[in-house]
């Protein structure tokens, strides 16, 4: 994890979290991962998820069976020939 130094005392796992207009910024510094909430726990719970979901530790490619209970058949769901978006990739 990220380390710092402030007064000579080392900081692990830093976020630094300030005031923005009519919300709060959330950063955590190893990753540089950047969220936003209207409190600073939503902000803070966001960057929770959002490093989360970075690092590999929460989120994962839907199974078939995830797919077809939502209503896709993954079967039918293709591209074609078409390259995925960027975004599926």
């Amino acid at each position: 994890m990220a380390t710092s130094a402030r007064d000579g005392d080392d900081h692990e796992d830093e976020i630094r979290l300030w005031r923005e207009d009519d919300g709060w910024i959330a950063k955590d510094v190893e990753t540089g991962v950047t969220t936003q909430g209207p409190s600073r726990t939503a902000a803070l719970e966001n960057l929770d998820d959002a490093v989360a979901l970075r690092t590999g530790t929460i989120g994962h490619e839907p199974t078939d069976a995830e797919l077809k209970e939502i209503g896709i058949n993954p079967a039918n769901n293709t591209t074609g020939d078409q390259e995925p978006p960027d975004v599926l990739k």
